[in-house]
């Protein structure tokens, strides 16, 4: 992206009405194959099952992104890819997250796709909420990607130089206790039910409290996600649709990587590297560096893969697991 684009909202033909249809039929399709074709039962998920299923999630992102690519050109294609791909790996965090809720909770794995499904219905809504303010703000103050900018590079060197802790535990969060003051929750899982009527009172169920935590969760992550990907392209609708493709895929891959997530130790460095090389290419110019969206999206892939490769190699991941 040329640096006057940088500086301003491209809209483009992308933003037209059909193609936002063409956009939103692909997604109720998919939501509705993930609720009645991928996840027909209340069933503990199986591996190869699973690994289909975001194989699937991935075939329709990277067949949307060529379709894009053949609309409007090469350049918006290349956006649209690098925002995928930025917005995918920063959703790694996501599934520590939800791994860590489900195991303070105690919500069975046969459940758990629920919780899920109506998690990601809500983080549609909510990223189109963001997305639509981020938006104008661009628009009104062009001047706020400078801010954006900065505010990805103290993330990413925050991230690069932090050491999470494995021992985490959701219910000593500030969030798990002013929840739990404020709603009556029951200590066990009633089923695939969020809410019971007990003795004349209502009660949410685990189910319910881990779905309104992983929302909440969601809205922080994107407070981080959605300036990044502002930084790649101004224009909406790559925006949306890049996100919106990143999180359909979510569940599968939770319950693909939920159990080895951990073990990726050099995958929060490779994306806090991605997060600083998005947030420090709009000063690049100034100095007569111009990046160009090959050479962004040759970055991002090139970093996400080395730092899943790094951990494969270094022996942290077994095809078994340990």
């Amino acid at each position: 992206m040329e640096t006057a684009d940088v500086l301003t909202t491209a809209h483009g033909t992308l933003s037209s009405f059909g193609l936002w249809t063409c956009f939103g039929i692909v997604v109720i399709l998919l939501l509705a194959a993930d609720l009645f074709w991928f996840n027909r039962k209340n069933e503990e998920p199986h591996f190869w099952h699973t690994l289909w299923i975001c194989i699937a999630y991935i075939a329709a992102a990277v067949a949307f992104g060529f379709f894009v690519w053949y609309e409007d050109g090469a350049e918006k294609g290349m956006e649209y890819f690098t925002g995928y791909l930025l917005e995918k790996s920063l959703s790694m965090d996501n599934i520590f997250v939800m791994s860590m809720i489900f195991a303070t909770l105690g919500v069975p794995k046969i459940y758990q796709h629920r919780v899920l499904f109506w998690g990601i219905i809500g983080a549609l809504v909510m990223r189109g909420i963001l997305i639509g303010v981020g938006d104008a703000l661009v628009v009104r103050f062009n001047w706020i990607l400078y801010l954006f900018s900065a505010f990805l590079i103290y993330t990413g060197i925050k991230m690069f130089l932090h050491r999470g802790d494995e021992n985490a535990d959701i219910r000593e969060t500030k969030l798990y206790k002013v929840l739990s003051k404020i709603f009556h929750v029951t200590h066990e899982i009633r089923g695939e039910h969020f809410f019971v009527k007990e003795n004349g009172k209502h009660y949410i169920t685990p189910l319910f409290f881990a779905l309104i935590i992983i929302e909440t969760m969601d809205v922080v992550f994107a407070l981080d996600s959605i300036p990044a990907i502002f930084l790649v392209t101004t224009d909406v609708y790559i925006v949306y649709t890049s996100n919106i493709f990143a999180i359909l895929g979510l569940r599968a891959l939770y319950f693909l990587l939920a159990a080895i997530i951990d073990k990726f130790v050099y995958l929060k460095p490779a994306i806090s590297l991605i997060l600083i090389f998005i947030g420090i290419k709009i000063f690049l110019p100034k100095i007569g560096i111009e990046v160009q969206e090959w050479q962004s999206l040759s970055v991002t892939l090139g970093l996400l893969a080395g730092g899943i490769l790094c951990s494969l190699f270094k022996g942290k991941i077994g095809i078994g697991g340990k």
